[in-house]
């Protein structure tokens, strides 16, 4: 439906924790997760290669990103059969953690897992630390425990003076997405990811409170 030369033409402007590069690493494990669930992988394919082509747009426009990119999908693959295109945006608009919407469909299901996916791991902690370094937060923080057990779509809240960092992150989402993803594929790839991360932020905090 999309290839991967044309939907690079369509990031700009993204973050290094956002940007193509992030695509591309959500269409492999996607191809992977979605083989293995039987998937319609063209629908699957287009979905993970747009899911986020409309992000950068977020913090101007105040539109949440997977509906946006979701639009973006159906505009960019318009004379592609409807039917599937509404699938591509339907997998999209269901993406977001903190988003009301959970997926409904397999593609939908390994979309969402897929980007998860992303997110924990050595990749995800590197990823957490690039979005910090950007927006110059601390790179440690103690954080309430209460602040870790909002609902994903109540947001940031009031962060305090210290405002947000990867802590605060990690504890928020990072450390439950393991638990919230909707295939068995994707699960038992999300076991090392999670304990390879869980693993640096206790050891971040040793080094932090100079245990070691």
């Amino acid at each position: 439906m999309i290839g991967i030369d044309e939907a690079r033409r369509h990031y700009v402007d993204t973050d290094s924790a956002h940007g193509f590069d992030h695509v591309l690493r959500v269409w492999r494990l996607a191809e992977r997760i979605g083989r293995a669930e039987g998937a319609e992988m063209d629908v699957l394919r287009a979905a993970a290669l747009l899911h986020d082509v409309a992000r950068p747009d977020e913090a101007r426009t105040g539109v949440d990103h997977a509906e946006a990119s979701a639009r973006r999908a159906e505009a960019l693959l318009a004379d592609r059969p409807a039917d599937r295109v509404a699938r591509v945006a339907q997998a999209i608009r269901e993406h977001r953690f903190r988003g009301a919407l959970r997926p409904t469909t397999v593609e939908g299901r390994v979309l969402y897992d897929a980007d998860k996916l992303d997110a924990i791991g050595a990749i995800g902690v590197a990823r957490a630390y690039a979005v910090a370094g950007a927006l110059a937060q601390h790179l440690w923080a103690d954080v309430d425990p209460a602040y870790a057990g909002r609902p994903p779509e109540a947001g940031r809240g009031d962060l305090g003076d210290g405002g947000h960092s990867p802590v605060h992150e990690y504890l928020f989402k990072l450390i439950r997405l393991r638990d919230l993803l909707h295939t068995e594929t994707g699960r038992r790839m999300a076991a090392h990811r999670h304990r390879v991360m869980v693993a640096y932020f206790e050891e971040l905090a040793r080094e932090v409170r100079a245990e070691v």
